[in-house]
């Protein structure tokens, strides 16, 4: 069998321990592990290449704090050229496709509306993520970390989103014309269906994506306004996940939210909304049901990852199946839009 195309070449131990949490991360495996290598990551980024290889030679890369067996082991080799023996094993569990379905259309994907950093719940800082993004051909990405009442992942108060917003300029400065990082939002929709965050910060923002993330089991005669206020307000650009259910993974499962698909839906349409077609596994949301709904409405919609780490960013792949599946034209997605595009787009 042909070696992937990671592993023909030599790497540098920071690119093989990278392309190692990219994998455990696309292939949903423990956080604890993956956690650790990229403290590694961090661990050497500032160590020259001669003292790691003088480490290496000595058998002294474990004295540096952050390195541990395993990294230890993929440094050494990376550093003597050949393709880390863990790597190769990873690659062998994790490095097919995550489906094969739907594959022209994940081509033709652009960017990603919907994905966290560790500046909220994420398990990375925003430069990784743009890295990742960058490998993965990805021509922009939208930062989206949760809004301030989202206590239990880490949300931003405004005075965190301003600083956010001065890091979004920098690192774009920095990537010049190759990439295109967009300032954004994953905004919670509060009881009334207003958006949590202040509307100055949100009219600095360049997409927001709003999320119902409380009161999960409301009745639908609740739901349904709180859903159509928020999709109304002219803030707003992406209902994310919109039932909020949980089909499997970690945290168990949870029922779809009740509201009445075909109004929060014509109201997306009418105000130029795109439903969410989230990506992760454990959320599969909408339902087939409901992505039927808004296809023969008329509705546009995005193809996000809700990534929290680099490696998910590819589980996009798994929402292009779905909506070929369902028969989207690519057309109606603006994740297959260009930059400039996207950004008429939301500026309503």
């Amino acid at each position: 069998m042909e070696q992937p195309a990671a592993l023909q070449a030599p790497m540098s131990p920071i690119d093989a321990l990278r392309r190692v949490c990219f994998l455990l991360e696309r292939g949903r495996e423990s956080s604890y592990r993956i956690d650790a290598f990229r403290r590694t990551i961090e661990a050497i980024t500032l160590v020259g290449d001669d003292e790691l290889r003088e480490r290496v030679e000595a058998g002294t890369l474990k004295q540096i704090k952050g390195v541990g067996d395993s990294s230890a082991a993929i440094i050494g080799q990376a550093v003597l050229g050949v393709v880390p023996a863990y790597l190769t094993t990873v690659e062998e569990k994790h490095g097919e496709p995550l489906t094969r379905d739907g594959a022209e259309l994940y081509a033709a994907l652009r960017g990603d509306l919907h994905a966290h950093s560790n500046w909220s719940d994420g398990g990375s800082p925003i430069e990784e993520m743009v890295l990742a993004a960058v490998t993965l051909g990805q021509e922009w990405l939208a930062l989206t970390d949760h809004s301030p009442r989202l206590k239990v992942a880490n949300g931003l108060s405004r005075e965190r989103l301003t600083d956010q917003l001065a890091r979004v300029d920098a690192i774009n400065a920095s990537l010049g014309d190759s990439f295109r990082l967009l300032k954004g939002i994953e905004v919670d929709i509060n009881l009334d269906g207003s958006l949590d965050q202040d509307d100055d910060m949100l009219d600095r923002l360049e997409v927001v994506t709003a999320s119902v993330h409380s009161k999960l089991r409301q009745p639908a005669f609740e739901m349904t306004p709180r859903m159509l206020a928020a999709v109304r307000n002219p803030r707003t650009n992406v209902l994310g996940h919109c039932t909020g259910q949980l089909v499997t993974g970690g945290r168990g499962t949870r029922p779809q939210s009740q509201f009445d698909a075909e109004k929060v839906f014509t109201a997306c349409l009418e105000n130029d909304v795109a439903v969410e077609i989230n990506s992760r596994p454990e959320r599969c949301d909408p339902p087939d049901e409901l992505i039927e709904i808004a296809r023969d409405l008329g509705c546009l919609f995005t193809i996000d990852s809700d990534a929290h780490a680099p490696g998910q960013l590819d589980m996009k792949s798994l929402g292009c199946a779905r909506a070929e599946q369902h028969g989207i034209p690519a057309e109606r997605i603006v994740t297959t839009w260009p930059v400039d595009d996207v950004l008429t787009w939301a500026r309503g």
